[in-house]
């Protein structure tokens, strides 16, 4: 089993609903069958901050097919005993694993407004990013650009650093989980994610995005991370 099923399914298991499993499928789930989440919230729900025809296609189309290959990948990884091709695959699990855990990760970091996305309350959370960031303005600033200056396709993070004890900024290139930190928050900088929108405008979608980032969901792992 490769290292990313593990984080995978402990992604599944921190509360990343899956749909069931065909009886069909049944020996390829004893290896573990990754499957779409289903979001919280109606694909529209997050206008006009972010669009519907935007999430539908980022979740039902990309996201759809990093779970193809990520169960296509672990079911050939399986079959061969052979240490080359086993290497071979390394690139297609990490790849596709890693666009699994990433989005897995950021639907439930998205609320509609109704639900409260775009609202930071009193709190641990607030509190830890004014004082590592003196102001949740300033963090906000700094995110957006350490993010908007990622070069091609990547992730931006507040991350909590378990060794220094602080929330720290940032980034992962192409689908690559971040490791290195407990991911608190994360947002895609995939043009997937903003083009149809927002064109190459990386910052308004970055502005735009806060209205919709949940808050309460992020202050959970901020929580469970600094126990």
């Amino acid at each position: 089993m490769s290292v990313l099923t593990t984080i995978a399914r402990s992604a599944v298991r921190a509360g990343r609903p899956v749909a069931r499993i065909p009886t069909a499928s049944l020996s390829l789930a004893a290896r573990g069958v990754h499957t779409l989440p289903q979001l919280d919230y109606p694909y529209n729900a997050l206008e006009p901050h972010i669009s519907g025809q935007i999430m539908e296609l980022h979740h039902k189309k990309h996201h759809q097919t990093y779970v193809n290959g990520l169960n296509a990948a672990e079911e050939a990884y399986a079959k061969t005993d052979s240490p080359k091709e086993r290497i071979k695959l390394q690139s297609a699990l990490k790849f596709n694993g890693g666009g699994h855990i990433n989005h897995s990760l950021f639907w439930k970091n998205l609320a509609p407004q109704s639900q409260g996305g775009g609202e930071l309350p009193a709190g641990a959370l607030k509190e830890k990013i004014e004082a590592d960031f003196g102001s949740v303005d300033a963090f906000k600033k700094k995110f957006n650009t350490v993010t908007a200056a990622i070069q091609g396709s990547g992730w931006g993070w507040l991350g909590y650093n378990p060794e220094t004890k602080k929330l720290e900024i940032v980034t992962t290139p192409n689908q690559d989980p971040l490791l290195s930190h407990v991911p608190i928050i994360g947002v895609d900088i995939w043009e997937h994610a903003f083009y149809l929108q927002y064109h190459n405008v990386k910052a308004d979608y970055l502005t735009a995005i806060w209205n919709v980032i949940h808050f309460k969901e992020a202050e959970r792992r901020f929580l469970e991370a600094s126990k």
